[in-house]
């Protein structure tokens, strides 16, 4: 999946740690087969010895252990299977039976052995930092777009002056309690100071508070405090650890929106932590909130937070719409005409003049995404404009914010690589280009980062924090956008009206509306010059009745051609209306075979479970259909012994025979 829970191979061994075993190739933890049926135990048993040991090569036990015997012949038959595919399996087995393990297990996942060295061109410098030695890396040439080293003693003293390079991305020294590497954390900035709040490592859900001083480029952890009757002594609280949720500055407070929990409530949680006195307390809403979730957005438009998408307890993906007024702490469903964006979590949102909702990217559980979506929040309509310049490559998990007309968005990826272009989108012109870009797998090209804004001397300075790209990461890295592209967007923008409609028609691309209205100004313009025209002898003779006809005539021409193009844009436009109407049948029809495939996968998988129960049945029965010929045969041979001695029994041999004895006449006798 694009956008939720740990990536394989740290997905099958959380998985692996939640079912029990410990980790060594001969883990037979009693705890399993009381958890699961017997067939259910020896299959996870196998799949997991054949993903972290391989193929069965250990001799047959002893027919004394038919434990031990069941165990060998489930690994045994698995053959020569792939360990990917045997991760895979186990994890589908694990959710079948257990569809909210990942929820439970995510405070109880053991610690992965070893972490991948994400950037082997960096240069590691153990450093100390509040007595504790640990290694920080400081790397990358400006050159190329990447992190600028920061190495001078004179640089380092200065903080975040050394930020003195535009549109590159520089690693500043930190000092201070760094907070331990983490993804799907949030983060907001309050005057000079960044806070980070929660997330995920190694699969455990955090509930720290770390502040940044912007100035100082100083850590340090907040002992958060509960609301108490006695105000002179409050007592510590436990907040509830959580990931993929969001963090708003509001009033003298930070509102921690939704996120996965352990044991994830029914309904949206809001939590707030006042900085004045440092204490948590959960927020009474009224009226009927979301369903709990991660990975959606929250933004802020005025004194309200809209609230899209994301993934619920049950792992299904939203694209549904609410809206809490933070005055009077009421929730508000909204259902939205147009075509909405598809289901998706890990997606980043934006606000433009206050009245436009940008939603980019994201990810369901197979793909990721790179449209643009945009909602006016006055008329509540979906509509997906046309993007101009480079698109960005589809992601999920990535980090945007806003400075002025610019949205930038940073990191990012596909379950396959990370997004290494830091890009912007100039929300008037909906036009992309790239800022930099980043080499290597880096934080800055990971997903789950953070991304706020802040200010150094006046300027505004882009600090990202964190971030999951096979390595958990703690690095802090700042970029300072150039004035130029601010500038850029200063001049292009026009009144919010034109603005904002320039937005909104961008969704019809075959006609331009700001060349209309500049042909009817100048059919105004035209026609406020002949009214005003007086009678005149021009140079070559031509009388001023002349001229006026001519213009006349130009006129008359100009309003045909106008009509006509009146008349060609409203076809257009019911043109775009019916392929907006052919768009949501196909989509519902997307949405339908989607459904199906999705029970088609889940048919299969069945399918996989009960062909490998039967492999097991046949080999059994194969082994008591030798068993039986081997006894049959035994038995053959007992009755031809039998008959054979009864034959010189009853012959009386070679002196009965001389005898005169018949062989009746010794069986009478």
């Amino acid at each position: 999946m694009a956008s939720s829970g740990l990536a394989y191979p740290e997905r099958f061994y959380a998985a692996a740690a939640y079912v029990g075993f410990d980790g060594s190739p001969n883990s037979n933890d009693k705890d399993i087969g009381s958890r699961f049926s017997n067939d259910v135990a020896l299959i996870l048993y196998a799949l997991y010895q054949q993903a972290t040991v391989g193929p069965c090569n250990v001799p047959k036990p002893s027919l004394w252990n038919p434990v031990e015997q069941g165990k060998w012949k489930s690994w045994k038959q698995l053959g020569n299977m792939v360990s990917a595919e045997a991760m895979r399996l186990f994890v589908k087995i694990l959710e079948e039976e257990e569809p909210g393990w990942y929820s439970r297990a995510s405070n109880s996942v053991l610690e992965p052995v070893t972490d991948v060295q994400m950037n082997h061109n960096a240069i590691v410098e153990p450093i100390i930092k509040n007595r504790n030695s640990f290694a920080e890396r400081k790397t990358i040439s400006a050159e190329n777009g990447g992190l600028i080293e920061t190495q001078d003693i004179d640089v380092v003293s200065e903080g975040l002056g050394s930020v003195v390079v535009y549109d590159q991305w520089t690693s500043p020294p930190i000092t201070g309690q760094c907070p331990k590497g983490r993804y799907e954390h949030a983060a907001a900035v309050v005057e000079d100071k960044m806070y980070i709040y929660g997330g995920n490592h190694n699969g455990r859900y955090l509930s720290d508070l770390h502040v940044l001083d912007l100035r100082s480029c100083t850590w340090s952890k907040v002992e958060a405090k509960v609301e108490s009757k006695s105000v002179e002594r409050p007592s510590p609280v436990n907040i509830t650890p959580s990931a993929g949720h969001s963090l708003i500055p509001w009033e003298n407070k930070l509102l921690s929106i939704a996120g996965h929990t352990k044991d994830p409530s029914e309904t949206f949680q809001v939590k707030a932590f006042d900085l004045q006195i440092g204490t948590w307390s959960m927020l009474n809403t009224y009226g009927k909130p979301p369903v709990s979730r991660g990975g959606q957005s929250v933004t802020l438009v005025g004194t309200t937070l809209v609230i899209f998408g994301g993934q619920d307890a049950k792992q299904t993906l939203l694209n549904d719409l609410h809206i809490l007024d933070l005055e009077t702490l009421t929730w508000d469903e909204i259902d939205a005409v147009g075509v909405p964006p598809s289901p998706r979590s890990g997606h980043a949102a934006a606000v433009h003049a206050e009245r436009y909702l940008l939603i980019f990217g994201g990810g369901s559980h197979a793909t990721c995404f790179n449209d643009l979506h945009v909602l006016d929040l006055q008329t509540m309509e979906w509509s997906r404009p046309t993007q101009q310049g480079e698109i960005p490559v589809p992601r999920a998990g990535h980090a945007g914010v806003t400075v002025g007309e610019n949205w930038f968005i940073v990191g990012g990826g596909d379950n396959k690589s990370g997004a290494s272009e830091t890009v912007v989108l100039n929300m008037s012109t909906l036009a992309w280009s790239v800022v930099t870009s980043v080499e290597g797998r880096v934080p800055l090209a990971s997903e789950g980062l953070s991304l706020v804004v802040g200010s150094l001397n006046g300027e505004d300075i882009l600090i990202s924090f964190g971030g999951y790209n096979g390595h958990y990461n703690s690095e802090v890295n700042v970029l300072k956008p150039s004035h130029k592209s601010t500038l850029q967007s200063k001049i292009m923008e026009g009144p919010v009206p034109d603005s904002v409609s320039a937005v909104h028609n961008a969704t019809n691309p075959t006609r331009d509306l700001e060349s209309e209205f500049e042909v009817g100004q100048e059919g105004k313009m035209r026609e406020t010059a002949i009214d005003n025209f007086e009678p005149m002898k021009s140079k070559g003779g031509e009388t001023s009745e002349h001229i006026l006809a001519m213009l006349k005539a130009e006129k008359e021409e100009l309003e045909s051609s106008l009509n006509n193009e009146k008349l060609l844009s409203l076809q257009l436009k019911q043109e775009l209306a019916d392929a907006e109407a052919r768009n949501t049948d196909l989509y519902k029809e997307l949405q339908s075979v989607r459904g199906q495939l999705a029970s088609e996968q889940s048919r299969c998988f069945k399918l996989e479970v009960d062909v490998a129960e039967l492999r097991q049945k046949q080999q059994t029965m194969e082994t008591l259909q030798r068993e039986l010929e081997l006894l049959q045969r035994q038995k053959a041979t007992s009755e031809q012994v039998a008959i054979n001695a009864k034959q010189r029994q009853g012959s009386g041999g070679v002196w009965g025979w001389l005898a005169g004895r018949t062989p009746q006449n010794a069986d009478d006798a």
